[in-house]
């Protein structure tokens, strides 16, 4: 009797230490979650940049409405020159037409002028091209690969985490997802941690462009281009192929998961771990499973 009622206990105890650890499995927090309480996404009748995610496209913004300014100016004066001609030099207010053909002053000041403006546009402009171009010493590199139709990241720091990433169709749009922006397998990286992409094409021009973050580059067959970016805060930001690249074009865009670094580095091992291993490269009507990862030698 007392060594049933012993089996029957050391069951229940295996039972409830089983229930526990699918509890505990069911319940565990997704390494993801912290980039869905922001979500850089573009709105109707957006008409400027995106907000900025990056101190590369908060440059690219200042400079954006740096030059918007002296362009205003110039619009200004030039219209306003252009009104007091007609007026002042019209045939009704002058009757007799003038004779002066030259003033050296003023063709000084129209030579000068220009060339000072173009000086306060060039040297910025030559700075965040500078800025732009220094990829060194990153944290960690991606190599995204453009497909007809889908995204290939290659992660060169975590041997084998290789995935495709395909636009989520319409009619399986979940709740919190964006319609022709959601994708199946975003690009998960680690915040305020410089980021460098090794950016090419398996098949034809597509666009790498990620207009919150300050990153847009052609991925060209047989060649790699590099770029950069350091993500401000947790959050989820999209871009898209720019590149007129086949029938599905507008099937590419780009869903980036920005997390604490706990959390990406919990989420590479799980990834490691848990995603099927599925090297087919399925075709664009017959996507991969939303929750399956193809992982690459």
């Amino acid at each position: 009797m007392k060594r049933s009622f012993v089996s029957v206990l050391g069951v229940a105890s295996v039972l409830v230490l089983i229930g526990h650890s699918a509890l505990a499995q069911a319940t565990a927090p997704d390494p993801t979650a912290a980039a869905n309480a922001y979500v850089n996404a573009p709105v109707n009748w957006q008409l400027w940049f995106p907000k900025s995610g990056s101190p590369m496209q908060a440059k690219i913004d200042w400079l954006m409405q740096y030059v918007l300014w002296i362009m205003t100016a110039v619009v200004v004066f030039t219209g306003g020159l252009m009104g007091y001609v007609f007026i002042r030099f019209n045939a009704k207010a002058n009757p007799k037409p003038g004779t002066t053909t030259h003033n050296t002053l003023i063709e000084v000041i129209w030579i000068v002028v220009p060339v000072l403006i173009l000086a306060v546009v060039i040297i910025p402009s030559l700075n965040l091209i500078y800025y732009e171009a220094d990829d060194s010493n990153p944290y960690m590199t991606v190599t995204v690969t453009g497909h007809q139709w889908y995204w290939e990241y290659n992660y060169n720091a975590v041997p084998g985490l290789d995935y495709t990433s395909y636009m989520v169709p319409d009619d399986k749009i979940q709740p919190g997802e964006i319609r022709r922006l959601s994708v199946d397998h975003p690009l998960v990286l680690p915040v305020g941690e410089k980021i460098k992409f090794i950016i090419t094409s398996g098949d034809v021009l597509h666009g790498f462009y990620l207009p919150s973050l300050g990153v847009q580059k052609y991925a060209i067959p047989g060649t790699s281009q590099t770029s950069w970016t350091i993500i401000d805060k947790p959050g989820t930001y999209y871009g898209q192929c720019n590149q007129i690249c086949g029938l599905n074009h507008d099937a590419m865009p780009l869903e980036i998961k920005a997390v604490p670094m706990a959390d990406y580095l919990a989420w590479t091992k799980a990834a490691l771990a848990t995603y099927t291993d599925n090297t087919v490269v399925q075709p664009f009507s017959s996507p991969l499973p939303r929750n399956q990862l193809a992982l690459r030698d």
